[in-house]
């Protein structure tokens, strides 16, 4: 719904409520409809210049020589906005808004961690085996037995192309490739060595679609709702599981015994041994980081093949933390609501933002005209403002009922006096959000009067409890 309503404003030209979408609902910005168009390029073809400036500056993607940028520059119904989309150099393929595809691309452009080095005629690639080999049978399979123990491996094969092995590795990092059209044959060559069908599939469909377009870029991308990126590397969280929480597993991909996952650390909790990867912990969490690149605690040795360096982690269940390990490698987790308010704590502590915004997501699962107000403190608390908006919105179609809670009214009076030297005139946040969501669907003019009703309703409550505003 939030993404047909996304296409719907940049038709539109509405930028506070595409900006309202963006921020506050999360919507990717550059998903795709049926018809393979992303919003910018309707904001484009629309001549919305403002809007068009918004979104290249949150991540819309313009690429010269690309289908997308192409298309959009075609399309744009002024020269103004032209200029702008040939001008505009400060976002590049990299997705702004994406933090696990920027971790991923991170990982692979620093090597962070990294514990494998192919040379290919003379360019040295850093990269990750647990990566590789979840993401591919083919390097899972070299990686155990030819190229096993080897910290750096040399590709001499004539027809191995290292602009097309580049590309290769990005796709396997990211589940994207941006190559040169003359270099495609080379990556399909690799792709069909590497047993990577799904590329090998996606390259020849990416060519015979675009006839009649001067592309000199291909880039391909799963679509958003594409999640094999992440049930490869959840892979890495399933083997990363002791036994013993196996259980109540799924059927896995591959056995976990025959997979070498090549862990470097270990976390103990609750007696229980979680064998992980720095490179994930240290590259999503500055606290994970600090806990084990900063020496902010010194590591004990594990009684177990390999002597992997070991850290006791304290205050936390092996329940929760299967969850922020299952996020950390997959940004996924599934989380019940009942369990959400223990993960939210523990990812503001680890500094997991994106796990505190899956936890709101679950709690918004509990919204009725008990919990409501309860939940609305917990996102202001740990500043989901998501949910806080979704909280305000289910607040202003109950607030009938809301006026005669105690609790609610606690708030409201909270929320007056957290305004410094507040006069009796200034607005009250809470109350201002319940306005914006009142009025925000009125169309008809039933829907008038049921607003008018709600407002009324509120405005007698806060001359009852004297905060007139």
């Amino acid at each position: 719904m939030d993404t047909c309503d996304l296409f719907s404003s940049c038709r539109k030209g509405d930028v506070g409520r595409v900006r309202y979408l963006l921020e506050q609902r999360d919507v990717e910005v550059n998903v795709r409809d049926k018809w393979d168009s992303t919003p910018l390029y309707y904001a484009c073809l629309c001549g919305h210049e403002e809007l068009v400036l918004y979104l290249l500056a949150n991540g819309a993607r313009c690429e010269a020589n690309t289908f997308d940028g192409e298309r959009c520059l075609y399309g744009a119904q002024s020269d103004a906005i032209r200029r702008a989309l040939r001008e505009y150099k400060q976002v590049t393929s990299c997705r702004r808004r994406d933090h696990y595809y920027s971790f991923l691309l991170r990982l692979l452009e620093q090597g962070i961690h990294s514990d494998v080095v192919f040379v290919v005629h003379g360019r040295s690639f850093r990269a990750h085996r647990c990566i590789l080999g979840a993401r591919s049978a083919y390097f899972a399979n070299m990686l155990d037995t030819k190229w096993k123990g080897k910290s750096v491996v040399v590709l001499r094969h004539p027809l191995i192309n290292p602009v097309a092995f580049g590309a290769l590795l990005q796709y396997l990092y990211t589940g994207r490739l941006d190559v040169s059209v003359e270099h495609v044959s080379d990556c399909e060559r690799l792709a069909k060595q590497c047993q990577l069908w799904d590329l090998l599939g996606d390259l020849e469909a990416k060519l015979a679609s675009k006839p009649g377009t001067c592309v000199k870029v291909l880039t391909i991308e799963p679509p958003q709702a594409d999640s094999r990126l992440r049930e490869d590397l959840a892979v890495l969280a399933d083997c990363a599981l002791p036994t013993e929480l196996r259980s109540d597993l799924w059927e896995l991909p591959f056995p976990c015994d025959g997979f070498n996952g090549c862990p470097d650390v270990c976390f103990r909790v609750e007696g229980y041994s979680f064998l992980c990867h720095k490179a994930f912990f240290c590259g999503r969490s500055d606290y994970f980081r600090a806990l084990l690149d900063d020496h902010f605690q010194e590591s004990e040795q594990l009684e177990a093949p390999g002597s992997l360096p070991a850290i006791t982690l304290h205050g936390i269940s092996p329940a929760v933390f299967t969850h922020v390990l299952y996020y950390v490698y997959s940004d996924r987790t599934e989380l019940p609501p009942e369990v959400a308010y223990d993960v939210l704590s523990m990812a503001d502590m680890y500094l997991l933002p994106g796990l505190k915004q899956l936890c709101g997501r679950s709690l918004a699962q509990l919204l009725d005209e008990d919990s409501v107000v309860g939940v609305w403190r917990v996102a202001k608390l740990f500043r989901l403002a998501r949910l806080e908006d979704q909280c305000t919105e289910y607040m202003a179609k109950v607030i009938e009922k809301l006026v005669e809670q105690e609790d609610f009214v606690e708030a409201v009076r909270e929320e007056a006096a957290a305004v410094a030297a507040r006069q009796e005139t200034d607005s009250i946040p809470l109350v201002d959000d319940i306005r914006f969501h009142v009025g925000s669907t009125v169309q008809t003019c039933s829907a008038m009067e049921q607003a008018q009703q709600r407002l009324r309703v509120l405005e007698d409550l806060l001359v009852s409890i004297g905060l007139e505003c």
